[in-house]
C-alpha cells in the first residue's frame, strides 16, 4: 500500500491562521513601539480588571457588618469570578493568536520575537510573566527587581527586563 495516506475523518480541522504583518521601516527593520503606547496599553489592561471587580468592591463597601453577607454578595462575587475568568481566557487567546492583549490591540502594538516572528504563548506567560513575577515576589529584594524591570525601558533598545528574558520586543502592529 505504497502512497497511502491515512486521514482521520473525525479529526479537528487544521487551518493555518494568517498572521498580520508587523510594521517595518524603509530598511526593513521592525518599528519598536514607543514608551507611551506601552504604558497606555498596560493602563488599559489594568483599568479593565478594575472595571470587572468594581461591582464587588462597591457591594462590599456598602456592607454595615459581616452579618449582612448574604446571597446578594455571593452572587455578585460569583459573577465577578466568572467574568474575570472569561477576561483572562480572552487575553490568553489574543496573546496566542496575535501577541496582543486588549490594551495592546486598542493602542496598536504587539509582542513579537526579536526577529519579528510570533512569540509562543508559553514564552509570553512563563518568561515574560511568571519569572519576573516570581523574582518580584522575593521579600526585601523583589521590589528592586520590579522597579528595575520597568525602568529598563528607558535604555537604548526600549525593552524591559522581561523582554530580554523572553527575547521579545514590542512593535507597532
Amino acid at each position: 500500500m505504497e502512497g497511502f495516506e491515512f486521514r482521520n475523518p473525525y479529526a479537528a480541522p487544521a487551518a493555518q491562521l494568517p498572521v498580520a504583518p508587523v510594521e517595518r521601516d524603509e530598511a526593513d527593520e521592525l518599528v519598536l513601539a514607543g514608551r507611551l503606547p506601552r504604558l497606555l496599553a498596560q493602563l488599559c489592561d489594568n483599568a479593565l480588571v478594575v472595571v470587572i471587580a468594581l461591582p464587588l468592591y462597591i457591594a462590599i463597601a456598602g456592607l454595615e457588618s459581616r452579618e449582612d453577607l448574604g446571597p446578594g454578595i455571593a452572587s455578585i462575587a460569583l459573577l465577578t469570578v466568572v467574568v474575570m475568568l472569561a477576561y483572562v481566557a480572552l487575553q490568553l487567546v489574543l496573546l496566542y493568536r496575535h501577541g496582543q492583549t486588549l490594551g495592546k490591540r486598542w493602542i496598536g502594538i504587539r509582542i513579537v520575537r526579536g526577529d519579528g516572528d510570533r512569540a509562543g504563548l508559553l514564552r509570553l506567560l512563563f518568561l515574560r510573566g511568571f519569572v519576573p513575577g516570581f523574582i518580584s515576589g522575593i521579600p526585601y529584594i523583589g521590589w528592586v527587581f520590579a522597579l528595575g524591570n520597568v525602568l529598563w525601558i528607558f535604555g537604548e533598545e526600549r525593552r524591559c527586563l522581561h523582554d530580554h528574558f523572553a527575547d521579545t520586543i514590542v512593535v507597532n502592529a
